[in-house]
């Protein structure tokens, strides 16, 4: 009989703490990310994905963290993951769009754009910027 009231006193005193703890991590790494603590936020960021692989947030800031290191293998695997985990996450789009420019790969611009265009609701203005560069981008290969 003891041991159930140890047990239910468990439950009840730890029940939140270790319910909470996958958020905790990820706040703390958001917050050490924007103190611009990066391979702190890294870890923090894998942690979370741990205790919750279906977290896009924590593999989109990976991502940022990717694109700062200038890893772009990691940056795009991750973005990739993240557009898997949440196909309207205008910003994984926008960044991916980005990076694909850079590697001149138009053919999946073209086609992210689209997708773009479909789903932005904050970052809407940006279609005007990514059109440009793909415009300038083909001027210059028609040269």
């Amino acid at each position: 009989m003891k041991i159930k009231y140890y047990l239910l006193f468990f439950l009840i005193y730890f029940a939140p703490v270790l319910g909470s703890s996958d958020q905790n991590f990820f706040d703390k790494a958001k917050n050490l990310f924007e103190k611009k603590e990066y391979n702190k936020s890294k870890f923090l960021f894998q942690r979370n994905i741990v205790h919750n692989p279906k977290n896009a947030q924590s593999y989109l800031y990976l991502a940022k963290i990717f694109q700062i290191e200038d890893n772009k293998k990691e940056l795009i695997k991750n973005l990739d993951t993240t557009l898997l985990l949440e196909p309207n996450n205008e910003e994984a789009m926008y960044i991916l769009i980005n990076v694909e420019l850079e590697n001149s790969n138009f053919s999946k611009v073209k086609k992210l754009n689209e997708k773009f265009k479909l789903i932005c609701s904050s970052l809407c203005p940006k279609i005007s910027f990514i059109n440009e560069r793909l415009k300038d981008f083909q001027e210059k290969e028609d040269s």
